[in-house]
């Protein structure tokens, strides 16, 4: 165990809190849920106007903010209540970098049912729950819908690396698409990009909106089905392949690095988003950690290092693979062409 006492004497602090690691979440998503924030954001500081403004018993917005004040996510002095800088931007409801719906996923009842059926996951060696896994969940229309937020920033930078900017005439291919954030980002900063946005039915039923929501519709069109199996096209200049290959065992990731390969016109590139461990599997810790996500929610997912990675690119006939770490220092963009 980690913490350890300032005497240094050996103290089980540290299987304390992870053991009751779920009250932080369950009390982070409850705080959303009321409004929490975005009501401190407004001016209600004390405990009786946040119990007015939440519509809550006062004894419990009191203990709860007491709680999300201990844990960081809020500040406090004598009975105000206010927000630390990052609160305010990511759980503030009306801040542009709102990310707090991200919980209702993260927290779905599937997820967390993996979760509590994680030793039989690790016995099995994946998820023993496929049923959960099916296209048409409603968790995956869950993940689309708050996942947007999350994924600006990074979308932003993988624009920005493949030079969107310069304006060049691009047909572009969103793999999984989900949200459409990725591929949208693109047709935002180039206006001669046209997208192609491929997903389940109803999962793109959320990347129309935001295509909309962000003036690019006329330049966004989409594929219905699984990516493994449907027809991709060609002639694409950018594949965008995005937290998708994580989902698959190396067989299955090659088989899709091969249909970039197949779909891109020679000289196109593809750009891979993922968490990418170093080779020791254990740093750097947000990385390293994904795999345990992985192992709960998926048959056979993982997170590969940049040497498997490049070693599938490679296999399906892709090459000039580079890496470039996100600024956020959690997931890193490869870079590879035809």
């Amino acid at each position: 165990m980690a913490a350890t006492s300032t005497t240094n004497k050996p103290t089980p602090l540290a299987f304390f809190e992870a053991a009751n690691a779920f009250h932080k979440t369950a009390a982070l998503r409850a705080a959303i849920e009321l409004d929490v924030f975005t009501a401190i954001a407004a001016g209600a500081t004390t405990a009786p106007a946040l119990a007015a403004k939440c519509k809550s018993s006062e004894r419990g917005i009191r203990i709860l903010c007491d709680f999300l004040t201990v844990e960081g996510f809020l500040q406090k002095a004598g009975s105000e209540y206010s927000l630390p800088q990052e609160t305010a931007l990511f759980l503030n409801r009306n801040s542009p970098a709102f990310i707090g719906a991200m919980i209702f996923f993260l927290t779905h009842p599937a997820q967390l049912g993996r979760f509590n059926d994680l030793t039989n996951a690790v016995r099995n060696g994946g998820t023993t729950d496929a049923a959960e896994i099916e296209t048409d969940h409603p968790m995956w229309t869950e993940f689309a819908h708050s996942m947007a937020g999350m994924m600006f920033m990074p979308s932003q930078e993988i624009a920005d690396l493949l030079g969107a900017g310069k304006g060049e005439s691009w047909k572009v291919l969103d793999v999984a698409a989900g949200h459409g954030i990725f591929g949208i980002a693109l047709a935002q900063k180039n206006p001669n990009a046209t997208i192609v946005a491929l997903d389940w039915p109803h999962v793109l039923t959320v990347a129309r909106e935001n295509a909309a929501k962000m003036g690019v519709s006329a330049r966004h069109s989409t594929i219905e089905g699984d990516a493994l199996t449907v027809d991709w096209g060609d002639g694409y200049d950018v594949v965008l392949l995005t937290n998708f290959l994580h989902h698959f065992d190396t067989a299955a990731c090659e088989k899709i690095l091969s249909k970039a390969h197949a779909a891109l016109k020679p000289g196109g590139r593809v750009a891979i988003l993922e968490f990418v461990p170093n080779d020791d599997r254990v740093s750097p810790p947000r990385a390293a950690s994904f795999p345990l996500v992985m192992l709960a929610n998926t048959p056979a997912g993982d997170a590969y290092t940049l040497r498997e990675l490049t070693a599938m690119a490679s296999t399906a006939g892709l090459s000039n693979i580079t890496a470039h770490p996100l600024s956020n220092k959690v997931e890193t963009v490869v870079l590879a062409s035809r």
